[in-house]
């Protein structure tokens, strides 16, 4: 992510981070199906699984992660340190930090799972592997990787999100392309899943679940 970008996505995050937090506190804007791959991904893993929650937000993931199997070992990064705030009061016992999905300040084979939701939808399609490269390095081998994500071709500007009037670019990726960038790498892809949009939703949403 260049330098203009990430400031511009951070500035926007750090603005809406309260405001964010108090009107999407849950996973009531998931469909079933999402939900169904998170399960899905979940039960991969084994009950003590290391998890990084890779663009964590005001940390509503890890309250949804923490209800399906409470011995889940969680972790939280995001680029908004006032995102971070915002999970770290919600989630007092867990390690949160501020950082960028591209380079993340853990060793490497640090986790067991990684959960990257709707998080490289602010990722350009052609650094997507690039992040796909830093998440596989984190993970010990067989771990399982899940990214969801806007599908289809392009770029989205918003003005004005959760009250505030904001900046904001975000990209829409293929699930083939996003599969074919973590084959690449040495992943092996467990599913892919596009699934139409909702009324409520402008584009299809894109699931993919992959093994170191």
């Amino acid at each position: 992510m260049g330098q203009d970008l990430k400031s511009q996505t951070r500035r926007t995050y750090d603005t809406v981070a309260a405001s964010y937090a108090r009107m999407v506190p849950d996973t009531l804007y998931e469909a079933p199906l999402d939900l169904a791959m998170i399960d899905y991904f979940v039960a991969q893993l084994s009950t003590n699984a290391s998890i990084l929650d890779a663009g964590c937000g005001a940390g509503r993931m890890l309250a949804h992660l923490t209800a399906l199997s409470p011995s889940l070992r969680l972790q939280g990064v995001d680029l908004s340190p006032a995102m971070v705030a915002q999970a770290r009061t919600t989630h007092p016992g867990l390690k949160i930090v501020v950082g960028e999905l591209a380079d993340l300040d853990y060793p490497a084979a640090e986790f067991d799972g990684v959960l990257a939701w709707y998080s490289v939808i602010h990722t350009p399609p052609h650094e997507i592997e690039a992040v796909l490269s830093e998440l596989r390095r984190v993970l010990r081998p067989g771990g399982v990787l899940l990214a969801g994500f806007q599908s289809g071709t392009g770029e989205r500007s918003s003005t004005r999100a959760y009250g505030h009037e904001v900046d904001l670019r975000a990209f829409l990726h293929r699930v083939e392309d996003v599969a074919g960038a973590a084959e690449a790498l040495g992943f092996r892809i467990v599913a892919r899943l596009e699934r139409a949009p909702r009324e409520s939703e402008r584009h299809p949403q894109g699931f993919v679940l992959a093994e170191r």
